[in-house]
């Protein structure tokens, strides 16, 4: 018998939808930042997940991170294919919405993780060994550090806080991009962003989803949820505006790309903090963004690492800067249920959020670049130079994103 709350479930169907929509904003941001040759190729990558990582989530993965409870490092397999659960079962954050709607919120947020680190390894691997990583990554990346942070695991447990993802989704992806960029070397071709049409329309899709990736952690339609609407639109808004000065400051011109990517850093920021700080503080932490992420990719670049679309400086540095600064601007005065940050009294809880920001960045670099090594050693993960310079979509998938290019 029915007896959810009819706003609240309708309110995480929506949000689920949205999240959803992000995959494909990531997949055209990320195709018209890369060259015409291997635009299909990186589009793949994002467009994939929606199938492996619905798969590997209803076979193990919803009931690795929120099923039990193995000494606070992962969960069990009591709900492994959605046993025990029924259309009725209620959710295990809020017995306001069912099961069966925050296991498919939850598994959109699964999805759009793994992708977002192709970025850093575009052009250098071969699609058979990436859906290897991509079940890999999720099986001992992943899910520990999800059910650590989210599903009662040793971090929640010990009180550190992450509303939408700044630890388990962003700092997991931004270190992840930065091993896979030592363990796999450069490229043999670096070509510049072919389409900016199709990065903008990206952003805008990614933009408009994120409301529904921070709101949604409300787990319904109630005053938290409102916060983190506001909260992300103030940190985006401001975070993109700070780039672009950034840029015309260092660059001599105000770009489309700086522009957007500021946009997409203040989201990334804010995303850890959006439900537990004032609008104010978000102000702030969309001024950080647009600063610190800039600085980061600025450093990048003079160190030669190729990470090519910056996953690293954007997701990486942003998501430690966001859970970092959680510590410093938190109040129970927005949220009873978070926790008061350093300027509120609390040195404990800023302790807590930075050491869990270490521990979650060490281990994502470290299990990434294992996987990596494990599945280089066991096939040819790496596309050769041949395959780089006529370009992955016709070498690996047949197909053109613009008709028959030349090899």
């Amino acid at each position: 018998m029915w007896s959810f709350d009819a706003t609240d479930t309708l309110f995480m169907v929506f949000s689920t939808v949205l999240v959803m929509f992000m995959t494909p904003g990531l997949a055209l941001f990320y195709g018209g930042l890369v060259g015409e040759k291997d635009e299909v190729a990186i589009m793949m990558q994002s467009f994939v997940a929606l199938g492996v990582s619905t798969l590997l989530w209803v076979v193990v993965g919803y009931s690795l991170v929120f099923s039990g409870n193995v000494d606070g490092v992962i969960g069990n397999l009591n709900q492994a294919f959605l046993l025990n659960a029924s259309s009725n079962t209620p959710s295990p954050v809020s017995s306001s919405i069912p099961l069966y709607v925050f296991f498919a919120y939850q598994m959109m947020v699964v999805i759009i993780t793994p992708p977002l680190i192709t970025g850093a390894f575009t052009n250098r691997v071969r699609f058979g060994p990436y859906l290897l990583f991509l079940v890999l990554w999720q099986l001992f990346v992943y899910f520990p550090i999800a059910h650590m942070v989210w599903g009662g695991g040793l971090l929640q447990s010990w009180g550190v806080l992450d509303f939408g993802g700044g630890l388990v989704v962003h700092t997991l992806a931004g270190m992840s991009a930065l091993a896979s960029v030592a363990y796999l070397g450069s490229r043999y071709v670096f070509d510049k962003p072919h389409n900016l049409h199709m990065v903008a329309i990206g952003m805008a899709i990614l933009w408009f989803g994120w409301f529904g990736f921070n709101a949604g952690n409300a787990d319904g339609m109630n005053a938290i949820a409102v916060l983190a609407f506001l909260n992300t639109a103030l940190a985006g808004g401001v975070a993109s505006v700070v780039w672009m000065l950034m840029d015309w400051g260092f660059e001599g011109k105000p770009k489309l790309v700086g522009f957007l990517t500021g946009g997409l850093a203040g989201l990334v920021v804010v995303t850890p903090a959006a439900g537990y700080v004032a609008p104010s503080a978000a102000v702030i932490l969309g001024m950080a963004a647009g600063i610190v992420c800039y600085l980061a990719i600025r450093f990048k670049n003079s160190r030669h690492w190729d990470d090519a679309l910056d996953v690293w400086g954007v997701h990486g540095i942003g998501g430690m800067l966001g859970v970092i600064l959680l510590g410093v601007l938190a109040t129970t005065a927005v949220n009873p249920q978070g926790a008061n940050g350093l300027l509120a009294g609390g040195s404990s809880f800023f302790a807590k959020e930075v050491m869990a920001t270490v521990f979650v960045a060490v281990f994502a670099f470290v299990a990434t670049y294992i996987i990596l090594f494990v599945i280089g050693k066991t096939t040819d993960l790496r596309t050769t130079k041949e395959v780089q310079i006529s370009g992955l979509d016709l070498a690996l998938h047949g197909e053109a994103a613009y008709g028959e290019l030349p090899h």
